[in-house]
């Protein structure tokens, strides 16, 4: 069973806002030492503003069932942003709706941690750690500078061929919009993450917090990226390297402070994650139901996924997969509803708005169709929401719509491009 039709897709512009660079040195704010700046503290503004909201999406979407524990870590890292060198920056803290165990930061202080690594950390010290080290990516620019060493470009943007999240529209990105999630996905330098975990240290102890959590951390990120859990490498580790040179950087750091002590908050830190660890089991229904529909176990899956809908009724994404399954039952009726539910509890992400609209568009119902396509279209641009909204435009009679739309992905490889370019020729010779 196909979720998630892969195509490589050609981008647009995809560094327009690394068009009008401008060179010379600078001063890094962490380090007070000197470098070069191809990019300007106006342009990395705009880039972080301009690809949070995509980039969030993209990697699954904001973990929605529990505001409280969004705005704990908001706290925190607020906490913590304000004695940073850089706290005049705005910053935004947020919880992503993915297992797979990752945090990152994109310029200008947009930070972004999953609840898959939430629920491996003990204490509020841990996850501070997490938070502050992050935080030092974004005041030292660290983005930004591998965007001007070019290692955005040696990534390949155009073929997203690495796994930007469990999205099942994430290879049909147009442009870009795919930007921000090649930044969070590019390996830091060994360089930058012993600068961010010795200066994170440092923001934790302003902060209060006790510094050793750090030096715990990253032991624990050894011990896992050890083992055979591929969903660490490929999330936190893939952009983060774990090493035992930075668990004795960060000893050796700790110990020359003297070990101040500090604020451990496992209480608190235990009370805010209750409710999320709660409805783990859920999340653990989910993954399996989602084996068992790859593996055509249709009925099995839908046992599964109805299984975390009766411990978590407020999760989106299990009515995106339920509604997934019935579709590949014909049970579309009952997969358009499912749809409409995901959309209800999450009206901003796109991918849900994709597939209501697509549900919409398979029952005729083209106005409410085409208004879905557009939302999702004004998050985050796809192939696909292109090519059904000139299928609309076309049945409804609007010639010069529809080629605008088939053209904007007349470029684009594979049966997305080949379809659009057929019936963008059928128009032109109408």
């Amino acid at each position: 069973m196909e979720f998630a039709v892969r195509f490589n897709v050609l981008p647009a512009t995809l560094l327009a806002t690394l068009a009008l660079i401008l060179t010379g040195c600078s001063v890094n704010p962490v380090t007070g030492e000197s470098q070069l700046s191809l990019i300007s503290e106006s342009q990395e503004m705009a880039l972080g503003e301009e690809q949070y909201k995509p980039t969030v999406q993209i990697q699954g979407g904001e973990y929605t069932a529990d505001p409280e524990l969004a705005a704990y870590v908001s706290k925190v890292g607020q906490k913590l942003a304000r004695v940073s060198d850089r706290p005049d920056l705005p910053y935004e803290f947020v919880v992503l709706n993915s297992g797979v165990p990752n945090a990152w930061a994109l310029p200008s202080g947009k930070i972004a941690i999953n609840r898959g690594l939430l629920t491996k950390l003990e204490d509020e010290a841990q996850l501070a750690s997490v938070l502050g080290h992050e935080i030092v990516h974004a005041a030292a620019r660290h983005s930004v500078q591998r965007m001007q060493q070019g290692m955005l470009l040696n990534a390949g943007i155009a073929g997203l061929g690495i796994a930007l999240s469990d999205n099942d529209y994430a290879s049909l990105i147009m442009g870009g919009a795919a930007v921000g999630s090649q930044l969070t996905m590019a390996q830091y330098s060994q360089g930058h993450e012993l600068e961010s975990d010795h200066y994170g240290i440092e923001y934790m102890v302003r902060a209060g917090y006790d510094p050793q959590a750090a030096v715990e951390l990253q032991r624990i990120f050894v011990k896992l990226s050890e083992g055979q859990n591929a969903s660490w490498i490929d999330g936190l580790f893939a952009s983060h390297p774990p090493s035992q040179e930075r668990v004795n950087a960060n000893q050796a750091l700790v110990d020359e402070l003297g070990n101040p002590g500090g604020f451990r908050g496992k209480q608190e830190y235990s009370n805010h994650l209750a409710y999320l660890r709660s409805k783990q089991p859920a999340y653990d229904a989910q993954e399996k139901a989602l084996e068992m529909a790859q593996a055509e176990n249709l009925d099995g899956a839908l046992k599964k996924i109805n299984e975390a809908i009766r411990i978590e009724p407020n999760e989106p994404a299990f009515y995106v997969l339920r509604g997934q399954i019935l579709e590949e039952q014909d049970k579309s009726t009952a997969a358009l509803k499912d749809f409409d539910k995901a959309v209800s509890l999450y009206p901003e992400m796109f991918s849900y708005r994709i597939h209501r609209g697509l549900g919409y568009l398979d029952a005729d119902q083209l106005d409410a169709a085409q208004a879905d396509l557009k939302a999702a279209n004004d998050v985050v641009p796809t192939s696909i929401a292109y090519l059904r909204l000139g299928d609309i435009a076309a049945r409804q009679g609007r010639k010069d719509e529809a080629v605008q739309y088939y053209s904007a992905i007349a470029d684009v490889e594979g049966e997305i491009g080949n379809e659009a370019r057929r019936k963008l020729a059928d128009l032109q010779q109408s």
